[in-house]
């Protein structure tokens, strides 16, 4: 037991201060953004608005992610990471303050439009500073790390806004997420100094292409869309599934996904270390996180025994603790010597698309198809996004020779 707690504990040595400053600051972000996991009851609860409204307000939730990463990435080439970072946590701290006022539907769509897009511009300039702050055989735990908080961050947030909203109403919601996103700002200005960091020598990066001419990015970044697709069933479709088909009321589906973010907390930074020290590739850790994810759907079509939806869970969970900090780990390492900023955009706007689509085209699935079909489907997607990845591997191969 005690040579477990040591490995447990030295798989977070070795890492810069800077990377646990960042790591800080980013919990502080992620456990501020309380409106987030709210804004459906809100919507539907204080506005009054049809959940078909709804939807349209988080398309344009989803279109202000993509629009914000994209932007992002132009800024952090532009003016670097520690000036784009603080820019959006100050910046968007007004924003959500602001975001309670707006009452009917249009004004409430450019509001959340507004506030997503100057949100997630933060998301390429914290890669490219975990790049930047981070030694070269240290980037893969130090993405780990990050993880860890915005997990944190998002464990907490709800549980902090449910408590808000419960004593002193949805506004104070906004005040608290303004307040937080201010003093995260403020912290990465105090304690984050951006001589600290390693930047690219100017003439490479001035002379660099950017991730839009790099074909084998291109073909890495539309299978983590179709990753990212297959994974964010789990926080939409599949509680429907506990709930419908195995009867399971909202404190035990709150067991299951809450096991999600457990099981991170606990094995992440430890498998992680492990694996970096075996002689694999981080694109055949992404095929093995990408095909556990994947069989995740398939395992919960071959039983109606209850407990293997906890075997479901589990697989996602380990197939996301691979796939996710080697896939950014690779996105990081591609980057190198070229332009961060469009290369961490693009990683990340692969994602954003995966929310604007993945939710609606999920729900579509079962009310046309059923549960089933739509897993097997998912577990056909899985495959096909880890085929893309083999011809990946291959190119890869056949460019360093």
């Amino acid at each position: 037991m005690k040579n477990l707690l040591r490995y447990y504990f030295e798989s977070f040595g070795g890492l810069r201060k800077e990377i646990w400053l960042l790591s800080l600051i980013t919990l502080i972000n992620r456990a501020g953004t309380m409106v987030i996991p709210f804004l459906s009851l809100y919507l539907t609860k204080s506005r009054g608005f049809t959940l078909e409204e709804v939807g349209w307000i988080l398309t344009f939730f989803g279109l202000g992610s993509v629009t914000g990463s994209w932007l992002g990435g132009k800024l952090t080439d532009k003016i670097g990471h520690y000036k784009t970072m603080a820019l959006s946590l100050i910046v968007s701290s007004f924003l959500f303050v602001l975001l309670q006022f707006p009452e009917s539907f249009w004004p409430i769509c450019i509001g959340i439009y507004l506030v997503m897009t100057v949100a997630d511009i933060f998301r390429p300039a914290v890669f490219v500073a975990i790049s930047a702050y981070s030694k070269p055989q240290n980037r893969t735990r130090s993405v780990t790390l990050i993880r860890l908080a915005i997990n944190l961050g998002f464990s907490a947030g709800p549980a902090i806004g449910g408590f808000i909203i419960a004593t002193g109403g949805y506004n104070w919601l906004f005040w608290v997420d303004g307040l937080t996103c201010l003093a995260a700002g403020l912290l990465l200005l105090k304690l984050l100094h951006p001589k600290r960091s390693t930047p690219e020598p100017e003439d490479i990066i001035v002379r660099a292409k950017s991730a839009m001419s790099d074909r084998l990015y291109l073909i890495f970044v539309f299978a983590m869309m179709i990753f990212g697709f297959v994974f964010i069933q789990y926080f939409s479709t599949m509680p429907l599934y506990y709930a419908e088909i195995h009867k399971l009321n909202e404190f035990e589906i709150g067991l299951l996904l809450g096991l999600n973010g457990l099981t991170i907390f606990l094995f992440e930074m430890p498998l992680i270390k492990f694996m970096e020290n075996q002689k694999h590739t981080a694109t055949g850790y992404v095929i093995l996180g990408t095909i556990l994810t994947g069989i995740s759907f398939l395992v919960v079509n071959l039983t109606g025994w209850i407990g293997i939806l906890v075997v479901g869970m589990l697989l996602a969970t380990v197939g996301e603790m691979i796939g996710f900090p080697f896939s950014n780990s690779f996105a990081l390492h591609r980057s190198d010597g070229k332009k961060r900023g469009s290369y961490m955009a693009l990683y990340s706007i692969a994602f954003s698309v995966s929310h604007i689509f993945g939710h609606n085209s999920g729900m579509q699935l079962i009310d046309n198809f059923g549960f089933e079909i739509t897993w097997y489907t998912m577990f056909g997607l899985s495959l096909f996004a880890c085929m893309l990845l083999f011809v990946l591997k291959k190119l890869l191969k056949r460019e360093s020779a």
